[in-house]
């Protein structure tokens, strides 16, 4: 069959597979509300026990998790990197729903050490807002999916410590950073507070996130999700989804490491482009082509069925993820090199 188009524009455009559905449709469910959907309490077990905490609490999103995570632990202010989800992308959720200003630090490929933070670090009043958390991000989006070292998250989480700060790790796609390095979940997890994952990015589900964290403050992110409009009820269909991603879907994230590596390989041979090499699944993709612009490559791709993001006048984004085969690199290879070849005669 011939390929119509290939969607490389995230990893959350995956649609979840006959196996999953099945699944999600024979969920056995209860009421969330009053903490008896069965499927939702297996998910948050098992999730609690893969990352060495306590307990966990399932979410509809990563930003709802992020942002009940950011009003559960803090009040003030956050710190977190200059390109972060939470600052980036969560449209002010932490200052809208948690009343919490964020203080961008740049970082380094989106890694953040002490070094970075302390001089942010702020005592509170009368004078000052208080710093009242860390957020870090692993791997960071905006970096290109970059794998923030461990040692980095241990060094941040050390100082914060000494201080009385708390730290939040956005572990969206986690999942990356431990099949590509062979780091189990848990070590990354054992240096901040809370963590939230998601199951959306990568894993294949069609929604669903969840906080990770001590039972105390968990109580209290149950609390705040009601507050957030997150009281769920029959919610085990969709976290069926989430435990079928889990047991099938997480060690071939490999899969998807390969061929964005093959995607990036191919495309640095492409004249008028600039490629990093990625440390997992997302390609950051510079135009060098005089008087080309990344949105105008995005819509000349587009119309030859390769979609990707353009995420800055000369920037583009490509994702791998699980409905993308060896085919689709291909294509998006050849119709690359064909849209930058006619730019350039442009």
């Amino acid at each position: 069959m011939s390929i119509t188009h290939v969607d490389l524009r995230s990893d959350t455009v995956t649609r979840p597979s006959p196996a999953m559905r099945r699944e999600m449709a024979e969920a056995e469910v209860g009421d969330d509300g009053f903490g008896d959907d069965p499927t939702v309490n297996a998910l948050q077990e098992e999730v609690a026990a893969l990352f060495g905490k306590e307990d966990s609490l399932f979410m509809p999103s990563g930003t709802m998790s992020n942002s009940v995570a950011v009003a559960t632990l803090c009040r003030g202010e956050a710190i977190c990197e200059a390109d972060a989800h939470v600052y980036y992308y969560e449209l002010s959720a932490a200052a809208c729903r948690a009343g919490v200003q964020l203080i961008p630090v740049k970082g380094n490929r989106g890694t953040l050490w002490w070094a970075d933070v302390a001089p942010m670090v702020r005592p509170g009043p009368p004078r000052f807002n208080r710093t009242g958390l860390i957020c870090l991000e692993n791997t960071h989006n905006r970096a290109g999916g970059t794998i923030v070292p461990l040692e980095a998250i241990a060094d941040v989480a050390r100082g914060a410590r000494e201080v009385g700060i708390p730290v939040h790790l956005d572990g969206a796609r986690l999942w990356h950073a431990a099949i590509a390095t062979g780091t189990p979940l848990s070590a990354y997890a054992a240096y901040a507070d809370t963590v939230s994952v998601c199951f959306s990015k990568g894993l294949g589900a069609p929604i669903g996130a969840c906080l990770c964290g001590p039972r105390d403050a968990l109580v209290e992110a149950r609390m705040v999700r009601s507050t957030f409009g997150g009281r769920l009820r029959q919610v085990g269909i969709i976290a069926a989804g989430a435990r079928y991603a889990l047991r099938y879907n997480l060690e071939r994230l490999e899969d998807d490491h390969r061929r964005a590596r093959t995607l990036a390989d191919g495309l640095a041979n492409v004249d008028g482009l600039s490629v990093e090499t990625p440390d997992t699944n997302i390609v950051m993709i510079d135009i060098t082509a005089p008087g080309v612009t990344a949105p105008a490559i995005e819509e000349s791709l587009r119309a030859q069925g390769v979609w990707v993001v353009a995420i800055g006048p000369q920037r583009l984004r490509a994702v791998t993820h699980l409905d993308v085969d060896d085919a689709g690199i291909d294509k998006a290879l050849s119709v690359f090199g064909d849209v930058m070849k006619a730019a350039g005669s442009a």
